[in-house]
């Protein structure tokens, strides 16, 4: 491997913050596994009788959309235009998950299937801090009429698309079925259609030809067969990655050390963390996805998409529970958190 010696690369946050006006009004499509977030909050101040364990005081409660539903809040917050295809049980939770959307102003094309559980996940925050969560879920894959009805929803909506988002949470949205229609319709229109991907390992072999994966350092590792630790491992498993699934192009969250850029097989850059603190790295994924789909939508390159990204994730891992960020909290993220130096990592001509 070759490493191009010489100084680090430096952000510009003043370009950086010029570039956020240009993220209103771009076009996503987000297809995946639609969620119900739901938080309750309070204070423990003793423990059971009945077993060791804190006995949560609820003084709050809330609903939020989560999974694909927290893309599409990241991507409509900065001003986007997002669009969502998805699925839910014919019960209330699925109904909820409709009311959100609404109030969210999102255009959405939800398939209700009558037999299916809509998934929640339920957690418990006392004092900023997450105890415990319960999820209620149902992870079959598609079939019969649901999959037809859904296929049908994406072939009318993803065809006048730019950007399309697979959000992937192994709930049973995503199939072959989907990435084949994405595939035909990418083909159809001679490349115009850019497929951005956050995967789900189970799921690898589905993602062949897509534009941009952006998996965690563990899924990288998994889905290479290769463990994902240090700077020379990342690379060989983004190396294996881009062998298996001939992807264009790859981004692999590394958590607390920021990101790896693979531009192409041959070109990786780091891109450290700006955070400051970390209170909760709930959706910080889904913030990630956004703000390049978004980046990339607006005609960005991967390495200022990335850096963007970086900074939009800063923001949310300081707050608490599933958060968004706007506008003004990404320019001023852009202000007052240092600026990284990007690495390159690695540069094959």
């Amino acid at each position: 491997m070759a490493e191009i010696p010489g100084p680090p690369l430096i952000a510009d946050p003043r370009a950086l913050a010029a570039a956020v006006d240009r993220l209103a009004g771009v076009p996503v499509l987000v297809v995946g596994d639609v969620m119900l977030d739901h938080y309750l909050s309070g204070d423990a101040e003793r423990i059971s009788p009945e077993a060791p364990v804190p006995v949560v005081q609820v003084t709050g409660e809330r609903h939020i959309l989560g999974g694909a539903g927290n893309v599409v809040r990241n991507i409509a917050a900065l001003g986007g235009r997002p669009e969502l295809v998805s699925v839910v049980g014919a019960d209330d939770p699925g109904r909820a998950i409709q009311d959100l959307l609404g109030r969210e102003g999102v255009s959405c094309h939800l398939v209700a299937e009558k037999n299916r559980k809509t998934t929640i996940k339920t957690r418990v925050i006392v004092r900023n801090q997450q105890m415990v969560r319960v999820d209620r879920e149902d992870t079959a894959p598609l079939a019969g009429q649901s999959l037809a009805a859904l296929e049908s929803i994406l072939r009318d909506v993803a065809g006048s698309q730019g950007i399309v988002v697979v959000s992937d949470y192994g709930k049973g949205v995503v199939s072959e079925t989907v990435m084949r229609v994405l595939r035909s319709l990418k083909e159809e229109r001679g490349g115009g259609l850019t497929v951005l991907v956050d995967p789900k390992v189970v799921n690898t072999g589905l993602y062949t030809g897509v534009d941009l994966l952006t998996p965690n350092a563990k899924e990288a590792g998994e889905m290479a067969g290769i463990a994902a630790k240090g700077r020379e491992g990342v690379i060989r498993a983004g190396l294996a990655i881009f062998k298996k699934l001939r992807c264009a192009q790859l981004c692999v969250t590394l958590g607390p050390d920021g990101m790896a850029v693979f531009t192409r097989p041959g070109s990786v850059l780091h891109v450290p963390t700006v955070a400051r603190q970390v209170f909760d790295v709930t959706g910080a994924g889904d913030t990630v996805m956004a703000v390049l789909a978004l980046a990339l939508g607006a005609g960005m390159e991967l390495p200022e998409a990335s850096i963007l990204a970086n900074y939009a994730a800063g923001y949310v891992v300081g707050q608490v529970g599933t958060a968004t960020v706007g506008p003004q909290e990404l320019r001023e993220a852009l202000t007052t958190l240092r600026q990284p130096e990007v690495e390159r990592w690695l540069e094959i001509q």
